[in-house]
């Protein structure tokens, strides 16, 4: 239960308990005030003198008794009328009766000297006020605080659909500056002119410089969007908006609109200030996308578009938006005047990762044989919540093993950690211990006799909470900005490495080999229809314009005809299969070190960069060294067979 339940929960008991009291002690005594007595009883007590006064309405009599008369309690002693204060208290002085035909009423009245009148539309207004709408009282006050709690925005209760439901932040209350976020390089150059701009105006108004209307932060999942934008108002001391984007569509039609016209009203009271969407992609699609139209996602992005540049200023209104899906967006959310800049927030270099490293770990307690920069250099492709979540997990892993500082080996674990998984205690049968050996060997020895190939740092065969049932982790020396048509061949066969050492070992392959098919026959399709590496289709892309910062295949356009859909499949068959018999030649080629590294892979289960490279270095050694003798032992036969056409010249003569 969330705490809005709760809190309807609570008026709910509390309403409860209210109306109980009232029924008890309000509704309870005033209608047992009027006691309801037969007419009999009323005309012995109009007989005895003991009423005081009659109220007569429309349909009953009601009557009350003399302060020292009550005929059914009043003691006798002696014939005397005895009363008291404590029977005064207790006595019902105020009876009723029902009205009848009586033709005598008003001589009886008058004969017992007793006051009386009509008060009909008062008593209706009272009784109907006192026994109808008291009693429904406490529902208004549950209905009321039960609605009022599920209002949707700010204030409005049930009727505030249309209100948004952006947080405003104080520039100061986000806690966010650029200091505080590292690697983020030409973003905050870019993003520091619209702070100048917010500080200070008046220096941009007299070169008659505008103040951007919209920025749109673009890039992978993990790099510091939603961060940037909060440093940007941290940085200029302005209100910050937050809002995501799909807070603004809801099921019923027009309150998305509504929504943004409230948001930018909003915002124009606090200008300067900015608004930050994140996932703008979800009301931000192509129209054109959309052949099924949704009339309320349109209305919601026509609004927004209006609000960012229509006949309306918004001076001193920055709009931000985050997204990593720019290639669904609508065009007309993208032309100058609304989005005016697209800053790409990419994935950290090398020294952007060692800044990233060195802002999460300020608080840890290092040991001092940590290098960051090795660390950074190791962990070329991860984003900025990659290294912060690696940072985490080395605390963690330290605190686990009770260790008062966090060590070297801490942050290896927790690399392979965010790689490859949490290790699993799944026990293997000896074959499949075998199989995975060998496949996991075959990874290995591929990248270290292939050219170009990245280093390995782990081979292991613990199957991991990825699935995996063992990896061979490699661990790139730099950044690859520009990679070769020969460097992708070589990752292929690196690839398939295990499938081919399976298929020399066992002369079968396995399922363990599904992953690797998969991200080989990928890696094939982009050089075929993305990077125009295929002679037969020439230098032509074929492959759909998109920027895939979510991943995924690469699709195919839909314009080229059969016959070129065919070429595409054969050349990735193509360089699938070569890429496996490149493999499969150099495990061969080295067939001993493979038995040797896969047997002592089985009775280690884990080894490193550099016992790999020991049976490498000693393979490599045994062949100098055989390759000497052979030379000596050619330079011995040399030596012999020209002696022995000495001694036959000589024996001739």
């Amino acid at each position: 239960m969330d705490k809005g339940q709760k809190f309807s929960v609570w008026y709910f008991l509390i309403a409860l308990i209210v109306a109980w009291l009232f029924a008890e002690y309000i509704y309870k005594p005033y209608t047992e005030s009027k006691s309801e007595v037969p007419y009999s009883e009323f005309l012995t007590d109009l007989e005895t003198l003991a009423i005081d006064n009659v109220d007569i309405t429309e349909s009953r009599i009601i009557y009350t008794l003399k302060d020292n008369t009550s005929p059914d309690k009043r003691p006798i002693v002696g014939g005397v009328i005895l009363t008291n204060k404590k029977s005064r208290q207790q006595s019902n002085n105020v009876k009723s009766v029902v009205k009848l035909a009586d033709p005598f009423l008003i001589m009886r009245l008058s004969s017992a000297d007793v006051k009386f009148g009509g008060i009909a539309q008062r008593d209706s207004i009272m009784d109907l006020f006192m026994g109808i709408l008291l009693p429904m009282l406490p529902l208004i006050i549950i209905w009321y605080l039960i609605f009022r709690n599920m209002r949707g925005g700010a204030g409005g209760g049930i009727f505030s659909f249309g209100k948004s439901r952006a947080k405003e932040l104080q520039g100061e209350m986000t806690k966010t500056l650029f200091s505080d976020i590292g690697g983020a390089g030409e973003a905050e150059v870019e993003l520091r002119e619209i702070i100048d701009f917010l500080k200070d105006p008046k220096r941009f108004d007299k070169f008659g410089a505008k103040l951007p209307r919209g920025v749109l932060l673009v890039g992978p999942p993990g790099t510091g969007k939603t961060l940037l934008a909060k440093a940007c108002a941290g940085e200029a001391g302005v209100p910050f908006f937050f809002i995501t984007g799909s807070s603004f569509v809801e099921m019923f039609v027009g309150v998305g609109a509504a929504r943004v016209r409230d948001l930018f009203d909003q915002a124009k009271k606090k200008a300067p200030c900015i608004i930050f969407v994140d996932e703008i992609d979800a009301i931000g699609q192509s129209r054109m996308r959309n052949f099924n139209s949704n009339s309320e996602q349109e209305a919601t992005l026509n609004q927004l578009l209006a609000e960012m540049d229509g006949f309306e200023d918004n001076n001193g209104v920055v709009i931000m938006g985050a997204t990593n899906r720019p290639e669904i967006l609508d065009q007309a959310l993208l032309r100058p005047g609304r989005f005016d800049r697209q800053i790409q927030v990419v994935l950290p270099t090398e020294e952007g990762r060692e800044e990233i490293l060195r802002i999460h770990t300020k608080k840890l307690p290092l040991s001092p044989e940590i290098d960051l920069r090795s660390i950074a250099k190791v962990t070329p492709g991860f984003s900025g919540a990659d290294l912060a979540n690696i940072a985490n997990e080395a605390s963690l892993l330290a605190a686990r093993r009770k260790a008062d500082k966090v060590s070297m080996n801490d942050f290896d674990l927790a690399i392979e950690r965010v790689v490859a998984g949490l290790q699993r205690k799944t026990p293997l049968t000896p074959e499949v211990r075998k199989k995975v050996a060998y496949h996991e060997t075959g990874h290995a020895l591929v990248a270290c006799y292939l050219p170009g190939s990245d280093p390995v740092h782990k081979v292991s065969i613990i199957p991991t909470t990825k699935g995996a049932l063992g990896y061979t982790m490699q661990m790139p020396t730099e950044d690859n900005y520009i990679i070769t048509e020969q460097e992708l061949k070589t990752r292929m066969a690196v690839m398939l490495g295990g499938r081919a050492a399976e298929l020399l070992v066992f002369d079968e392959p396995s399922t363990g080999a599904s992953n690797d098919l998969e991200r080989a026959t990928e890696t094939a399709r982009r050089m075929v229809i993305e990077f125009g590496m295929s002679e037969k289709l020439g230098p032509v892309r074929y492959a759909s314009s998109s920027m895939m910062y979510l991943g995924g295949s690469t699709e195919v356009r839909n314009d080229i005809g059969e016959g070129t859909a065919e070429v595409i499949d054969r050349e990735i068959r193509r360089f699938v299969n070569e890429a496996q018999d490149s493999a499969l030649n150099i495990l061969k080629e080295h067939e001993k070190i493979l038995h040797e590294v896969a047997k002592t892979l089985q009775e280690k289960e884990v080894i490193n960069h550099e016992e790999i490279q020991a049976f490498v270095d000693k393979e490599k050694s045994q062949a100098e060294n055989g390759s000497v003798d052979l030379m000596k032992a050619t330079d011995n036969e040399n030596i012999q067979a020209e002696t022995e056409q000495v001694n036959e010249n000589i024996s001739q003569e």
